[in-house]
């Protein structure tokens, strides 16, 4: 059944979402949240960039403009991830599934299902989402529990593992499909650019995000178009 294979491939990214999370619930502590905001903030929100980011806005006294402009910024790539997972979809994603379902795309979930030969279901979807958003609040909770006990050596080593998640997501497509590694390859190095190149890092990283993902896709698109 496809929700029941949703729910295994979700598996591995429940298991980074967990460490991520924990890292967050705990500077939520930090910062003078309870556990109950800390999760809270993990429900409505299942974007890890666009949380630390939205901690330190609040923490600061930002306005509510600066936290919209932070948060559409840093997460306008779902957009564009849905609009390429849409083509995946079969029959069975109707308009409101399309609106359930969208909530849960992230950079790990939109990898694994893209990744998926032949079409995405809505039940595999579903699957797929549901355990890494219980890995998530899990995490983001356990954090907060532990508030100052974990040391900050510890803490700080725990963000690391989605980075891991992004490796195990980009290798195995990169190794079946040249087209796919050369893109990669070009995303990375335009990303090497902004980091680097003096009047290009000081752009914003949701702007570079956006441009570096446009930019290799549609390179991609040019150079290597999928047969109809």
């Amino acid at each position: 059944m496809d929700f029941n294979k949703g729910l295994k491939d979700g598996i591995p990214v429940a298991l980074g979402y967990f460490s991520v999370s924990i890292a967050f619930g705990l500077m939520a502590i930090e910062n003078e949240c309870s556990a109950l905001e800390a999760v809270l903030i993990s429900v409505t929100n299942l974007t890890s960039a666009g949380q630390f980011a939205g901690l330190d806005i609040m923490v600061a006294g930002g306005a509510y403009m600066e936290m919209a402009l932070t948060q559409f910024i840093i997460n306008l790539r779902y957009a564009l991830m849905s609009l390429s997972l849409s083509q995946k979809l079969d029959s069975s994603m109707t308009l409101p599934h399309r609106f359930a379902t969208s909530f849960g795309i992230t950079d790990e979930i939109f990898g694994v299902a893209s990744s998926r030969s032949g079409e995405v279901s809505k039940y595999y979807l579903y699957g797929l989402i549901s355990i890494p958003f219980i890995g998530w609040q899990a995490g983001t909770l356990f954090g907060a529990l532990l508030g100052g006990v974990l040391p900050a050596m510890v803490s700080d080593a725990l963000g690391i593992a989605i980075y891991g998640m992004f490796l195990a997501i980009i290798i195995p497509q990169a190794r079946a499909d040249s087209a796919c590694l050369k893109v990669i390859l070009a995303a990375v190095a335009m990303s090497c650019c902004f980091r680097w190149i003096p009047f290009l890092k000081h752009i914003s990283s949701g702007f570079v995000i956006i441009i570096c993902a446009v930019a290799a896709s549609a390179m991609g698109a040019w150079l290597y178009p999928v047969d109809e």
